[in-house]
């Protein structure tokens, strides 16, 4: 039997995050859109909420706290409310911190987690996306193969989060077979000779945040620098975690859009009404609320299996490809509530219906 009741800790963390994000993450949400550039003082106020440092042991400098899949979930769904693309520039570094502390091993660990513990924000990242219609995690194009004592890294990456100033990014390939149990993981400097980093791209959704795509023309890495060692990394894990993130965010833009939408409906009157009496607005309104309940309720799922030391890969896939379809009609049916008003940029549903349609497509961008 699942408990889905937060403790204490879990209830003054919601508290603590939802506070930053109406705050200070939400007044800066439509300036980041429109001019691409996320302030760095409130990068420097997120970075002291701890979301990197927590998860770093104290022998690294980190905070060592406990990590808890359920909690990383409600923290993701708490800053996408606030703003998606200013959610994923400030957990960037989570995506090579996880993996490192899961299967980096004591040499990876030692080299790169303590420059990310600073007090300040330190970028970093990972590359998981691959610019193909029928991208698939455990049948990816970028190769790892073996020369010698190194490897050799070929393919191209895309929607790689701050990689132009990312010290360390990590980089997952195929050891040359298919399958989950193929994928490695490489943790490689920006200034490795082979990697080429493109401008950056420019994006339909989640126009805040600085994503670039990666070029890898036989990057050569030593041994060292692969997640896992000779016993390779538990990707199926890595996968899960991801996509329990992923899905969080997609109901914290659900559940914005849907909260504006109500709102907006409450005040705006037709024929001396709230619109909101109205069947068919207050019936659309109803079906937004219960499939980012129902969205919400497999995340916390798929985080409980994580916490319990399983996989969650079927769990994942399930809340992931749920929450991505909720977010998407949510914010659709949010700009139809507001009518005209729904399309111009006064409003922001225009900017969470074009993020949210990002979920279907992208995987890698977040990790619990």
């Amino acid at each position: 039997m699942i408990n889905f009741e937060l403790d204490d800790d879990q209830k003054l963390i919601r508290e603590t995050v939802a506070a930053f994000a109406a705050e200070q993450i939400r007044p800066a949400a439509r300036a980041a859109d429109e001019s691409g550039v996320i302030p760095p003082e409130l990068v420097a106020k997120g970075h002291e909420l701890g979301l990197v440092r927590g998860a770093i042991p104290e022998a690294y400098g980190g905070y060592g706290d406990a990590r808890s899949a359920v909690t990383g979930a409600i923290v993701m769904e708490e800053l996408a409310w606030g703003d998606l693309a200013i959610a994923v520039h400030l957990l960037a570094p989570r995506l090579l911190v996880t993996p490192l502390i899961e299967a980096g091993g004591a040499p990876l660990q030692q080299r790169w987690l303590p420059p990310l513990a600073q007090d300040q924000f330190v970028a970093a990242t990972a590359a998981l996306n691959e610019p193909r219609f029928d991208f698939d995690p455990a049948a990816m194009k970028t190769v790892a193969r073996r020369e010698g004592q190194d490897f050799v890294l070929s393919g191209v990456k895309c929607c790689v989060p701050l990689a132009q100033e990312s010290s360390a990014l990590l980089v997952y390939a195929s050891g040359g077979s298919e399958g989950f149990d193929a994928v490695e993981g490489f943790v490689i400097g920006r200034e490795t000779p082979g990697l080429e980093i493109s401008p950056r791209e420019e994006n339909m959704g989640l126009k805040g945040v600085a994503t670039y795509t990666l070029t890898l023309n036989d990057c050569r890495v030593d041994r060292s620098a692969r997640l896992g060692g000779e016993s390779g990394l538990n990707f199926t894990r890595l996968l899960s975690e991801s996509r329990v993130a992923i899905a969080a965010m997609a109901v914290g833009v659900a559940r914005a859009a849907f909260e504006y939408a109500r709102d907006y409906a409450r005040e705006r009157k037709a024929f001396g009404v709230p619109i909101a009496t109205k069947q068919a607005i207050a019936f659309m309104l109803a079906e937004m609320a219960i499939e980012i309940d129902a969205a919400r309720l497999l995340v916390w799922e798929a985080a409980a299996r994580l916490d319990k030391g399983e996989n969650g890969l079927k769990e994942s896939y399930q809340a992931r490809n749920y929450a991505a379809q909720a977010a998407l009609t949510v914010t659709d049916n949010a700009v139809q509530v507001l009518g005209g008003h729904g399309y111009i940029r006064e409003h922001p549903v225009e900017m969470w219906l074009r993020n949210a349609r990002g979920f279907a497509v992208l995987e890698g961008l977040a990790t619990v």
